[in-house]
């Protein structure tokens, strides 16, 4: 039996350890209510966000409760996966340590970023945390959300409860304009304020915006708050306050630095001008401001430097922002750029003036089409054997009589029986040209009377097409192909983009109409001046490479109502209208792609492109000038003379022959 005194010293100690006991089971019940608490808060957020998201936690230093509370978001929503990484997976380096255990959670964080949207949750109590944020580098505002805590702070138990501890930790880092961070804290009435933070460049101040708040409550747990004044981050954002944006130009001409708002001097550099004015009203809806650095080209990659030059250089190498002079949309140029919208509707094209039918067709044959052609060769064939049949009848009848005529009559004007004679009587009715013989009979000069008539139509008909073909364009010429066999020179306007793209064209027909119209084995290349190139359009069977808006101004100032008449284009380059650009992974890129979008939606773009772009001219003086028919309009009719004339000479030269070689042969004969 224990004594008295046991016994005393027994309750003695019981009564001191269960105090003890009782508060340590209340410390814990506060830790699971809290922790209970922070999963619902977690949960809430991930709801009002909106979407399915992949949830990878970074808290190493959480036990297996903690983890569970959190788990059940995804169980209870059904929407959500959860991930927990630790170092513990990270292998271990030669002398025990994991230092390869940052390396293994970015692994993980970008194993499939293409095909989940994710949210990364750090919890600044974990070790290495802070540096997990310190090397993320743009995957804190690009492609990820991140949710931050310190559990320390929320349970104010532990830790007197202040963000200011967990805003120190991200100011320095680049939490530019697109991210989405969030930082959960807990206020001072025991509800979970979050926040989100972010700068309007990597220099510039933190800033904070309320996003939700969650206050629970005994009835249904708690309850979410939206305190968001817009749901579009980047519309939300969209106030730079001041912040200055770099923004690379390209000027060819020295003088458009002083005419780039003035209208003058359209046709020199009107990208740039366009969009200068463009980008003025980008920065003003951005609320930011800007400077402008000036290049001459718009950029090329150099295979011996392995860099790019000229405004995509400085994109590249972080020396601008905005790329204020729209670019072609080509595969090399993706990779280093990031193309957001299409401000300026201008292409490049060969203009040329329609050249006369005679360059393309025989325009003697074209009046009828083939039928018509076939009717008319049978109607002289028909109208020719029906004449012959009727002079042997005539024949036959008066040699029967017994008068024995002889086919070959007397007369001279009387047409003989031959087959020969009736076809070129027909064959000269069908040119309108008379004939010096002709038939007696009455059925024999009907014959001949009708097909007179329908070939004296035929030939007014004829007559009247070949007038109207002679004054008539051609409109064969419609592809790169028939452009590179017609009789038409060349030439390019000489810019750097036209020397680079046509330099470097590697398809058949771009190449080979480089090689054999533009390029010279002997003296320059074509690569001429605006001015020159469309004087020479003027004067016809010429194509010039040029920009449409800038070749059509000068066109409208200085050709003629007539010349501005059966202008086409051909397009030559393999490319897209010229898209604004910015750099690759820029925080600014949903904002600048919303004001461009806007600047279009409300008619700015339009009116600035209407202003300094010249469209096509309308033809308001077509057939106000009689076109000369020169020797190419004749040229078939010419070497019909040239061919009969040989076929003459060829057949007298035959015949002499043959008169001369006749009388020996027959007088070696008799012999």
């Amino acid at each position: 039996m224990i004594g008295g005194g046991a016994r005393n010293v027994i309750l003695l100690l019981q009564a001191s350890v269960l105090p003890f006991s009782l508060w340590t089971l209340a410390i814990n019940g506060q830790h699971s209510a809290a922790e209970s608490s922070t999963a619902a808060a977690v949960g809430a957020l991930l709801k009002l966000i909106g979407t399915s998201l992949k949830v990878t936690a970074f808290v190493e230093c959480w036990d297996e409760d903690e983890r569970l509370e959190f788990a059940k978001i995804s169980l209870q929503s059904g929407q959500h996966f959860w991930q927990f990484v630790s170092s513990k997976d990270a292998p271990v380096g030669e002398n025990g340590d994991r230092k390869d255990a940052l390396n293994q959670w970015y692994s993980t964080l970008d194993a499939d970023i293409e095909s989940h949207q994710s949210l990364v949750l750090v919890d600044l109590r974990c070790n290495q945390s802070m540096r997990l944020l310190r090397e993320a580098g743009q995957r804190l505002y690009l492609n990820y959300r991140w949710l931050v805590m310190d559990s320390r702070r929320i349970d104010g138990n532990v830790v007197p409860n202040s963000s200011e501890h967990t805003l120190d930790v991200l100011r320095d880092l680049p939490v530019l304009v697109s991210s989405e961070i969030f930082v959960m804290v807990r206020d001072d009435d025991g509800s979970l304020n979050f926040m989100q933070v972010y700068k309007v460049s990597k220099d510039a101040e933190l800033r904070t915006e309320n996003y939700a708040v969650w206050r629970s409550n005994s009835t249904n747990g708690g309850k979410m708050t939206d305190l968001r004044v817009q749901k579009v981050t980047s519309v939300r954002r969209k106030n730079l306050y001041d912040h200055f944006l770099r923004a690379s130009m390209v000027i060819t001409n020295p003088d458009t630095i002083n005419h780039l708002t003035d209208y003058k001097d359209k046709h020199i550099d009107t990208i740039t001008k366009v969009n200068y004015i463009l980008t003025n009203y980008l920065v003003a809806y951005l609320g930011a401001r800007v400077n402008y650095s000036r290049v001459s080209t718009w950029g090329y990659y150099n295979s011996s430097t392995g860099m790019w030059d000229g405004m995509i250089g400085e994109l590249v190498h972080n020396t601008a922002d905005l790329g204020a002079s729209p670019l072609f949309f080509t595969t090399d140029r993706i990779a280093v750029i990031e193309y957001i919208a299409m401000t300026s509707e201008t292409r490049s094209k060969f203009i040329f003036r329609s050249p006369k039918l005679s360059y393309t067709d025989n325009v003697f044959v074209l009046p009828f089409d083939d039928k018509v052609w076939c009717c008319v060769i049978a109607v002289i064939v028909v109208s020719a054997f029906l004449l012959l049949v009727t002079l042997w009848v005539e024949w036959k009848i008066k040699s029967r009589s017994g008068n024995k005529p002889t086919q070959t009559p007397a007369d001279g004007s009387v047409m003989p029986v031959s087959l020969r004679d009736t076809l070129l009587m027909m064959y000269g009715a069908s040119c309108q040209q008379g004939s010096s013989v002709l038939p007696r009979s009455f059925s024999a000069r009907t014959i001949t009377m009708l097909s007179f008539t329908v070939l004296m139509f035929l030939y007014a008909s004829y007559s009247a097409n070949i007038v109207a073909l002679l004054q008539s364009p051609s409109r064969k010429i419609q592809t790169l192909d028939d452009l590179l066999t017609s009789r038409l020179k060349f030439g390019v306007h000489d810019t750097v983009f036209n020397r680079h793209y046509f330099t470097h064209a590697t398809e058949r027909t771009r190449r080979a109409l480089y090689e054999q119209k533009i390029r010279r084995p002997y003296g320059p290349d074509a690569f001429i001046a605006l001015e020159q190139g469309i004087e020479r359009i003027r004067h016809g069977l010429y194509a010039f490479h040029v920009e449409q808006g800038v070749g059509y101004k000068v066109i409208s100032e200085t050709y003629q109502e007539d010349e501005k008449c059966g202008l086409q284009e051909i397009q030559y380059l393999q490319v897209i209208d010229p898209y604004y650009a910015i750099q690759k992974n820029s925080s600014y890129k949903e904002m600048i792609k919303i004001g461009l979008f806007r600047l279009n939606e409300h008619g700015i773009q339009y009116r600035e492109n209407a202003k300094l772009y010249t469209k096509k001219p309308t033809c308001s003086g077509g057939g106000g000038k009689f076109v000369s028919v020169s020797l190419v309009d004749v040229e078939p009719a010419v070497w019909i003379i040239l061919w009969g004339g040989g076929l003459a000479v060829g057949f007298f030269v035959v015949e002499l022959i043959y008169s001369r070689a006749l009388p020996r042969l027959m007088k070696g004969r008799t012999e």
